[in-house]
């Protein structure tokens, strides 16, 4: 085997304290947020303040937490001074997501999602 020369990438793990959550966009939300006049949307309170509302001016949306097991890393480039390299940093390690539920019903009248051990409420929202 021929000597390998190249490093590769190096990856650096320097996660912030920040916390951060990747909302999952319907199509149509993301054809709405990108054109040029875009909305402003807000988050309210319903159901009895049990959920969370996004509201734009022709939808409304529930947003509902999903947590996963394998987490995804943000990262962003980073230089070092000292070796002259190019790599990646890591800026946290995402294990939730949101996730945007078209809201049909009243929201005073939509049940959350039941609470318990973990495999219960993946059962019970699959």
């Amino acid at each position: 085997m021929a000597s390998q020369n190249d490093a590769g990438i190096t990856v650096k793990a320097n996660p912030s304290q920040d916390g951060f959550r990747l909302i999952e966009l319907p199509p149509e939300l993301e054809t709405l947020l990108t054109s040029p006049d875009a909305p402003v949307l807000t988050f309210e309170s319903a159901g009895n303040d049990t959920l969370t509302v996004l509201k734009t001016p022709g939808k409304n949306y529930i947003l509902r937490q999903k947590n996963t097991s394998n987490g995804l890393w943000l990262l962003q480039p980073h230089n070092d001074p000292e070796s002259m390299q190019t790599g990646l940093s890591t800026i946290a390690t995402i294990h939730e997501t949101v996730e945007l539920e078209l809201m049909k019903d009243d929201p005073e009248t939509i049940k959350p999602k039941p609470k318990g051990k973990w495999h219960e409420r993946f059962g019970a929202t699959r």
